[in-house]
């Protein structure tokens, strides 16, 4: 009878060990790294919810506006803009992760170009509310940007920082033709004379 017994304790040892693993490094990983990635997203806004968009560079400040589903630019100039170069920046903003977020005292932020950052993207939401990211210079290897999310300080003194993709550079840094609809209509070829 004690082999049987003890048999049945490792039996019931196993489904218990069994159970332990399948829900907690299965079930469980599942949810852990749906966290995870909810916790490396820079927003939580869809693309559909974006009303307007204001890039600010020390070359020039551009503002977007939606109207019936298609983006205009309405300064410098007022013009049909580029959904090409707007999606891509919309893109990086809704879809972006943040590698790693660090906290850094506030009279730090020139360290990071942050006092002064590259670029400052404002995006309002079609509720009105807003939302800021501040770029700032490469971190050491070249891949990541250091960036700041609606920019406040903490009641410590830090503010938290991300490192964000360097791809944020190509979104804002464009020459104002870049976002704007160029005219495809072609001009007049001469015709051949006979």
């Amino acid at each position: 009878m004690k082999l049987q017994r003890t048999t049945l304790i490792l039996l019931l040892l196993a489904l218990g060990l069994g159970s332990f693993v399948y829900f907690y490094e299965i079930r469980g990983a599942t949810q852990r790294q749906e966290a995870e990635a909810r916790e490396q997203q820079i927003f939580t806004f869809t693309q559909e919810q974006v009303q307007a968009l204001r890039i600010q560079t020390p070359e020039q400040t551009l503002n977007f506006e939606r109207e019936d589903g298609q983006w205009l630019m309405t300064s410098p100039e007022k013009t049909p803009a580029s959904n090409a170069s707007i999606s891509y920046l919309l893109d990086l903003l809704v879809q972006g992760r943040s590698d790693r977020t660090i906290q850094v005292p506030a009279n730090q932020l020139a360290d990071y170009g942050l006092a002064k950052p590259q670029a400052t993207v404002t995006v309002t939401l079609n509720n009105q509310q807003t939302h800021q990211l501040n770029l700032g210079n490469p971190d050491f290897t070249g891949n990541f940007l250091y960036a700041q999310v609606d920019p406040g300080t903490n009641p410590s003194g830090n503010v938290n920082l991300l490192l964000v993709s360097s791809d944020f550079q190509n979104g804002v840094n464009r020459d104002l033709a870049e976002w704007k609809i160029e005219n495809d209509t072609p001009s007049a070829s001469p015709s051949p004379s006979p």
